[in-house]
């Protein structure tokens, strides 16, 4: 009896810690940005090589491709596809499937992103004999329309970064980052989630580099293990920055000594520590131990496009900035709008994939920048796509009046002359007016004490004044049957502004054409439209945006309680945090009565949504800004095309 109650009162030996389970991903890309055509056979000898020996000897691991990047190698070195065939076969690889071309899903059309992955799966079974299960979403830029488009090329599971969501759901549990979950699509349906872990990605390549020494390593590692099973993402991040320097950035390391063989010295560690174990991506799907829970909405309100990393990456990088992104994908988006009416071939949808590609829109070289701008022009040559300037109104009637009063069958508005044409209020269809202005002092709050407008344009550049269009504009009115015009030219620094507005007679709706003669555009933020809701005409807690991210299926997000502020700076060198890519160009804000659909064309220019919503005690403050350049670390100016730049888009509204 004695030694029985020893025994319970006792202090009970620490509980040994269970599997944990590591598994990689190394990302393969012979379009890098920075990384010159002429170099692409250096990649595949000292990064793509030692990647194969690396699987060989210590996998296995997760090896992921474009389709582009396989045909690349083939053409170049035959015997490499051979052995990854091979490794695969033997449980040392995994292929990890991307589609075609590295396309930024959450900003291109869903027939593209559908397009993608079908050609891309029909390269890896060409090629390697095999269709991957597991997608890494491309540079990790989730929208929920996407989940859909995976399920359709029959993924399993996709892998997407913890950070970055887990950052907007304070609600997670955090030990779910270490357990294969699933993510809810926006067409209801579900896939398989496996986290990456940036952290842990920089880690590793931190050792292979040389900043940290292999114990260091391991402790890291050491302290993911807990007395519950655990899933770790080793790595899922480029396999060209060991023994090789694609030349992005200037603070790049030295090539040490024999990088890949650090490598290979860590995961020989990690294989050979107790209780840990290497895994493919695939074979740890099935350590989801809760699968009856319900699957994960990783997107939210006010982040509804979860990207990689640090904040800085974010979708403005691939849709507003670098050196031409706005001029390229209107030219992309025109290409595909051909493609649709033209029964295109298989080969015309490959290419445009290829040069919807992201890493033309970040930091590419000059050599490539031009090779990229001839070939695109070549094709919208072949497809007759070039874009049409602006239509010049005739036979106006000059306006002297500060205010303009419209009004037509469907739309009544009022505009201020004084203030570039923007609009004081606008109401559909013998409504009430839903959208307009506010006025300096509206707000208690001293963060909102400014005027709010509709239909104005902002230009901010570090360092310099503010340019607006928000002074006299010289305008004229036309009668075009049961609708009315209004053009307008506004003097700026930069040169003259052109704005026509169109009022329909037959449909709620007001359209904006505008045109920046401006010779030169630099590095800034520039938004357009600023469409203001007008909180007394609003149920503010059934407040809701619909927009399109990529998907067939559209998505909602409840506004209720929540604080937006996309285009919020992340430094002085990012302008903007996220926005929402309007794919199919269009996002509608709506209550239980009335909406306010905001449409752009994107074969002028794709302009990128940027939502504010805050609640100010009683009262709303709700703004959809379209942005047509934001500034960060990939802004080098470099027009596709010379000349004006052109904006189109329109502002449709009434009851439900």
């Amino acid at each position: 009896m004695l030694r029985a109650f020893d025994r319970r009162r006792s202090p009970a030996p620490a509980a040994e810690p269970a599997s944990l389970h590591l598994f990689a991903v190394f990302h393969l890309n012979l379009a890098f940005s920075s990384i010159e055509e002429s170099e692409r056979s250096v990649v595949i000898e000292h990064c793509y090589w030692p990647l194969l020996a690396l699987a060989a000897t210590h996998g296995p691991i997760g090896i992921e491709a474009t389709g582009y990047t396989l045909e690349e190698i083939e053409t170049r070195d035959p015997a490499w596809i051979r052995r990854l065939r091979d490794l695969i076969q033997a449980g040392k690889a995994e292929l990890i499937g991307s589609g075609y071309a590295q396309l930024i899903g959450p900003l291109v059309p869903a027939k593209l992103v559908a397009a993608n992955l079908k050609i891309g799966n029909d390269v890896y079974r060409h090629l390697l004999g095999v269709s991957p299960r597991v997608a890494l979403v491309n540079e990790q830029a989730y929208s929920g329309g996407l989940v859909g488009h995976y399920l359709d090329a029959g993924y399993e599971a996709l892998l997407m970064d913890w950070d970055n969501p887990a950052s907007h759901h304070p609600e997670w549990p955090a030990e779910i980052r270490y357990r294969p979950q699933r993510a809810m699509g926006a067409d209801g349906r579900s896939i398989g989630l496996l986290w990456t872990n940036t952290v842990a990605f920089q880690k590793l390549q931190r050792y292979a580099h040389g900043d940290i020494a292999l114990d260091d390593y391991l402790d890291f590692v050491a302290t993911r293990r807990s007395e519950q099973p655990r899933v770790l993402c080793l790595y899922a991040s480029d396999g060209e920055i060991f023994d090789f320097r694609p030349g992005r950035y200037r603070t790049e390391e030295a090539i040490g000594e024999g990088e890949w063989n650090r490598l290979g010295s860590a995961f020989f560690a990690l294989s050979s520590t107790a209780g840990v174990r290497l895994s493919t991506p695939s074979s740890v799907l099935a350590m989801n131990s809760n699968a009856a829970a319900a699957p994960l909405r990783l997107e939210t309100a006010s982040h509804p496009v979860p990207v990689k990393k640090q904040r800085k990456y974010n979708l403005t990088r691939w849709a507003v900035s670098g050196r031409d992104d706005v001029g390229i994908n209107a030219a992309c988006q025109r290409i595909y709008s051909a493609l649709l009416r033209n029964d295109a071939s298989e080969s015309d949808w490959q290419t445009l994939c290829r040069l919807w590609a992201s890493d033309f829109r970040t930091h590419i070289t000059e050599v490539r920048w031009r090779g990229y701008c001839a070939e695109l022009a070549a094709m919208e040559m072949r497809l007759g796509t070039a874009p049409t300037p602006a239509p010049r109104i005739s036979h106006g009637r000059a306006l002297s009046e500060r205010y303009i009063d419209i009004a037509t069958p469907s739309v009544s508005a009022q505009l201020d002359r004084r203030r570039g044409l923007a609009i004081h209020r606008l109401a559909f269809a013998g409504d009430i007016p839903s959208v307009g202005g506010l006025p300096h002092g509206y707000f208690d709050d001293i963060a909102l004490q400014a005027d709010w407008y509709t239909g104005d344009c902002v230009f901010e550049q570090p360092g310099e004044s503010k340019i607006t269009d928000l002074d006299w504009a010289e305008s004229e009115i036309v009668e075009d049957g049961e609708d009315v015009l209004i053009a307008g030219r506004i003097a700026t620094p930069l040169g003259p502004i052109e704005k026509i507005l169109r009022f329909h007679g037959r449909r709620p709706r007001v359209d904006f054409d505008l045109t920046f003669h401006w010779p030169q555009w630099g590095k800034g933020a520039l938004r357009l439209g600023h469409v203001t809701l007008l909180p007394q005409a609003f149920e503010l807690e059934q407040l809701a945006l619909a927009t399109q991210n990529g998907g067939f299926a559209p998505e909602h997000f409840a506004l209720h309680g929540a604080i937006v502020d996309h285009g919020a700076p992340v430094s002085f060198l990012v302008s903007a945090s996220c926005g929402i890519g309007m794919t199919e160009g269009w996002a509608e804000l709506y209550d239980r009565r009335r909406s306010v659909r905001v449409e752009v064309d994107r074969e002028t220019a794709p302009l990128l949504g940027l939502l504010t919503h805050r609640r100010i005690g009683g009262s709303l403050f709700c703004q959809l800004a379209l942005s047509m350049l934001e500034l960060d670390d990939t802004r080098r100016p470099t027009p596709y095309r010379e000349g004006p730049r052109r904006a189109r888009f329109s502002i449709e509204g009434g009851l439900l």
